[in-house]
């Protein structure tokens, strides 16, 4: 979906009030963007020459933008307005394919795909890899994540599931540490191996990122992750 952007151009007196009061006078341009960041760019570079971001409050009346920002103020104040206009803006982001509800173009941007016309979207793990593969069901773009084993599945989770494909492959899989039973695969809050005679016996792990690559001498499964090797265990130095 898109939002708008407001965008003043003209002679104006900017005036920053915080950390570092400052005061400039030039012919600029001033954007505010949808969250209300506040960006005022004059004829050099790319960096603006006063700014506040994600300011809690940004009126503009009677010539004058007034944005606020707790203890911050960046006032602009146009003397003589060359032209004032509001554009649609959207995220920007890799494009990652089609919209099959839509057909509009989707993108991977800031931790989510999502489509550039409609209000789909759809959260990616931070170490997902968003692949060139489609759904055979959906036909929106595959996934690939490590939760024990490499997994590729559907980005939309009503349509698979990721806990559904882990649990498949590791539920049951280990045996508990502390008694005779047997690790669960479970979701609280994170995706745990949890001992299935949970609340007489509390044991849990985090399932980590990465694939399993052996046995620790603890019994436990060895994760093969981005920060090197690890027991299932956290607390476990037998590694």
């Amino acid at each position: 979906m898109h939002d708008e952007v407001r965008v003043v151009a003209g002679d104006c007196t900017t005036t920053f009030d915080g950390r570092n009061e400052r005061e400039h006078r030039g012919d600029v341009v001033t954007v505010v963007k949808p969250d209300n960041t506040v960006l005022v760019h004059d004829a050099d570079g790319y960096q603006p020459v006063a700014w506040l971001t994600r300011a809690d409050s940004v009126q503009f009346v009677d010539g004058v933008l007034d944005a606020r920002e707790g203890d911050q103020r960046l006032r602009v104040e146009v003397h003589d307005e060359h032209g004032a206009a509001c554009h649609p803006v959207s995220r920007a982001g890799v494009p990652v394919g089609d919209c099959p509800t839509c057909e509009g173009s989707l993108v991977l941007a800031r931790g989510s795909v999502l489509c550039r016309e409609c209000d789909d979207e759809y959260s990616v793990p931070r170490d997902g890899a968003v692949l060139d593969e489609t759904c055979p069901v959906c036909a929106l773009p595959s996934l690939r994540v490590e939760r024990g084993d490499t997994f590729e599945v559907c980005i939309d989770r009503d349509c698979e599931s990721i806990d559904d494909r882990v649990t498949e492959r590791f539920d049951r899989e280990w045996d508990c540490p502390n008694c005779e039973g047997d690790l669960r695969i479970l979701r609280r809050g994170g995706l745990i191996a949890g001992c299935e005679h949970y609340p007489d016996c509390d044991t849990g792990f985090g399932v980590p990122t990465g694939v399993v690559d052996g046995t620790c001498d603890c019994g436990l499964p060895v994760f093969e992750t981005a920060s090197g090797r690890r027991c299932l265990d956290t607390g476990c130095a037998q590694t």
